[in-house]
């Protein structure tokens, strides 16, 4: 049937609006009463996306409790129905929507906390693309003169976060590492997240090496994401930051001006 179809655009309507009646075309094999199967459809459709965004964010679900992340989750997917098959694709929007969302207001930490928790999702289901080694970027690194003006690709499962919450420390003692009644929510922080085999690594940064990967990331050339890190921190040391993205295996593509 066409996505137009009638029927479909009923059925999709109602199925997230407990308070709509029945669909038209909605009968069942024995003649029961098709509302109450209805019902139970839409509730069976709730519960299974909960469970599937419970499951990408076992932190985030933890902090607010479980009564609150249903309530939030049910408003979410009341606005975000998944557009994949694969649910571990759904939820790339929940942590914009946590920042807008009025009950959260007061949790200024919980959207970068679920922008954590979503980065290491995707990570760990990124495509396997072969990173380049230092033999690989021994020639680029050789020409100092075009550092300036070249452009990195990072790795389809490396990403930066950068927070004006101590996030990285927050999750991190959801996994046993250090109290959580320790860590200062309102100290920034930064990590580099990655995929090393099966295990996804986060990677606690310095703030200037934050930001400039953060800018790697976004397109700046070296230069400028250079400038852009020595502006957040005084400490910046280019080639630490560098041969922090070699040894993990974060650079997918080297570009110099020759290239473009």
């Amino acid at each position: 049937m066409s996505a137009h179809d009638p029927i479909q655009v009923g059925f999709c309507n109602a199925l997230l609006a407990p308070k709509r009646p029945l669909p038209p075309g909605v009968i069942t094999w024995n003649g029961s009463d098709a509302s109450v199967r209805f019902d139970v459809y839409r509730n069976n459709v709730v519960l299974s996306l909960t469970e599937a965004l419970a499951d990408g964010f076992p932190v985030t679900r933890a902090l607010v409790g479980e009564t609150f992340f249903a309530a939030m989750a049910r408003c979410f997917i009341a606005e975000h129905l998944p557009v994949s098959p694969i649910l571990t694709e759904y939820g790339d929007a929940l942590p914009d929507f946590i920042a807008a969302f009025p009950p959260a207001q007061g949790l200024h930490y919980l959207p970068d906390l679920a922008r954590l928790e979503r980065a290491r999702v995707k990570a760990y289901h990124a495509a396997d693309t072969r990173a380049l080694t230092a033999q690989d970027l021994a020639q680029y690194l050789a020409d100092p003169q075009q550092l300036p003006t070249t452009r990195l690709t990072l790795h389809p499962a490396c990403s930066v976060l950068v927070s004006e919450h101590a996030i990285v420390s927050l999750w991190a003692a959801h996994q046993g590492e250090g109290r959580i009644e320790d860590v200062d929510l309102r100290r920034a922080e930064s990590a580099l997240l990655l995929r090393d085999g099966d295990e996804v690594l986060v990677l606690p940064l310095s703030l200037a090496i934050g930001h400039f990967l953060a800018a790697l990331a976004a397109g700046a050339p070296l230069g400028e994401a250079a400038e852009i890190a020595a502006a957040a921190g005084p400490d910046f040391d280019l080639t630490q930051a560098i041969v922090l993205l070699i040894q993990h295996g974060g650079i997918a593509a080297w570009h110099t001006p020759g290239d473009l």
